[in-house]
């Protein structure tokens, strides 16, 4: 039988408020007497129940996390960094994954509703708002991560999708490509951004990416695969591709060596986060890096701040990509041909 409070408090000699006060570390407590009533606790293997708390309006200390798909080596990377915040902070995570599915969405909603959760983070992009707005109707505060929704009152913090697309423009037009592709995620805001800025960089010297250069995939192993192989059967293959993710980027790397085209010998590619993959893939793939323990960090301390004044204005916070390079860009010197500079 679990242990209750009752049962703390008769082992350690003390009232029953006494024992609430140790377990929410409010009132006035000597240190002799919240040292025993802890370690009464650990003995008896006691766990204060979350449920309990939430009926009588205290916190629970756990915060709801939304990610679309947590195979996905950024967001896989997202909540680790979340997780050590949280623990910092004395909170722990309720991590759930809807698969890029509305009915999952509600769901889970509706599961941190149960749980009374203390506030939300949301790293998907809603294609209707209207459980989420009831959601947030019942005052539970949330934060958006990583994705904008012009229709969410929520406090934002993003990477600078339109900046990061920019670079990898940039940075493939001073490498001498011209021939170009562009895998992204057409369904996402940020997949959309990083497309344009791309096109702007390209813009700025006359440079257009056009159909069927420009191919729409998600960043998801069996998708990025097929389209993939669109882009190897071209007839005429680009010198170098922009992967709006990295997941996209190695899936891309794989199937073209597959294909028996080298990279970057035949063809450069650069990617989109910076994530693990980027520093094991073969070769190591250059890329646009998120700021990714910054993003979890300013993200989740907008939550507590929420969290401990309600009717705080949101923010929007954007933070700055940056460009890393590895080995999965090649110069082109002339006529097509290219350097071992990276």
């Amino acid at each position: 039988m679990k242990p209750t409070i009752y049962d703390v408090a008769e082992k350690a000699g003390v009232s029953i408020a006494t024992v609430s006060k140790v377990v929410n570390n409010t009132g006035r407590i000597s240190e002799k007497t919240r040292k025993r009533v802890t370690e009464i606790m650990r003995v008896l293997d006691y766990q204060p129940s979350s449920v309990a708390a939430a009926l009588t309006g205290k916190k629970t200390y756990t915060v709801g996390v939304l990610v679309p798909d947590i195979a996905n080596p950024f967001f896989a990377e997202v909540a680790r960094a979340l997780e050590n915040r949280a623990r910092e902070s004395g909170y722990t995570l309720m991590l759930c994954s809807t698969d890029y599915k509305q009915q999952r969405e509600r769901e889970y909603l509706e599961l941190f509703s149960k749980k009374q959760v203390d506030g939300v983070m949301v790293a998907i992009e809603p294609e209707e708002m209207d459980h989420f707005k009831k959601f947030n109707e019942r005052g539970v505060p949330s934060v958006m991560l990583s994705v904008n929704h012009l229709d969410a009152s929520a406090s934002v913090v993003m990477t600078d999708n339109v900046r990061g697309g920019y670079l990898a423009g940039k940075y493939l037009l001073s490498k001498g490509h011209h021939e170009l592709a562009i895998m992204y995620e057409k369904q996402r805001q940020s997949g959309r951004s990083r497309l344009i800025g791309f096109q702007q960089a390209l813009s700025e010297v006359d440079v257009m990416v056009e159909e069927p250069y420009v191919i729409d995939t998600r960043s998801d192993i069996l998708e990025a695969k097929k389209a993939a192989q669109k882009l190897l059967r071209l007839p005429k293959k680009p010198t170098a591709v922009f992967a709006a993710t990295d997941l996209i980027a190695i899936v891309l790397i794989n199937e073209a060596r597959g294909a028996g085209v080298r990279v970057p010998e035949d063809m450069s590619v650069i990617g989109f986060d910076n994530t693990i993959y980027a520093e094991i893939a073969d070769p190591g793939l250059t890329t646009i890096a998120q700021p990714i323990t910054d993003l979890a960090h300013y993200s989740f301390d907008q939550l507590l701040q929420l969290i401990k004044q309600p009717d705080q204005i949101g923010h929007r916070i954007m933070l700055a990509p940056s460009l890393i390079e590895r080995g999965s860009v090649r110069k082109i010197i002339d006529g097509g041909s290219s350097s071992n500079e990276s």
